[in-house]
């Protein structure tokens, strides 16, 4: 089967295109991170998988799990996405239409790893230098991993910046092996 990336694409784009028409960015993303998390769930997934259910019942239990609130274009693309066998694309559907989003609105994800956690003064001191460096504004995403030992390391698309105690101590064992 090709990349779960490469199928989600297309859906990810036209759900784009439509939710800007009609300047409704937010909701659109709202309703489909609701719609990601019913899909991505393990429990859904045997559901999906299941060839003993119909494509009516899995709509209707998509729907009585939570997502019936949608308003009609968002019911119409998860009926498309059941009849075309590509609900379990929802979480890629949305990383990609949050992408979009975010570039669109000129932001930046941060993953932000720490070995302790940061309070708000802290974050907010490193949000804005992450801001001034990449001329975007960020979005922080913060976990907490004990084997940094201290500091933090952060990935902002393809661009890693490792303050870690870790990465300090490879990087001088890298340095005395070469």
């Amino acid at each position: 089967m090709a990349e779960a990336a490469t199928v989600a694409r297309p859906y990810a784009e036209a759900v784009f295109g439509l939710a800007q028409k009609a300047g409704a960015l937010a909701p659109w993303s709202r309703a489909l991170a609701g719609m990601a998390r019913i899909a991505s769930h393990p429990d859904m997934r045997v559901w999906i998988a299941n060839p003993n259910l119909s494509p009516r019942q899995i709509y209707d239990l998509v729907m009585s799990l939570g997502a019936g609130d949608l308003t009609e274009e968002q019911r119409n693309l998860l009926r498309l996405l059941i009849a075309n066998d590509r609900l379990g694309l929802l979480p890629e559907i949305h990383a990609q239409f949050v992408h979009l989003k975010n570039e669109l609105e000129g932001v930046v994800e941060a993953e932000i790893r720490t070995a302790f956690p940061l309070d708000n003064q802290q974050l907010s001191g490193l949000v804005a230098n992450l801001e001034r460096r990449f001329k975007r504004r960020v979005q922080p995403r913060v976990s907490q991993d004990k084997e940094l030992i201290g500091g933090v390391h952060i990935t902002v698309g393809d661009t890693i910046i490792d303050g870690s105690v870790r990465g300090k101590l490879e990087g001088m064992a890298a340095a005395l092996k070469g």
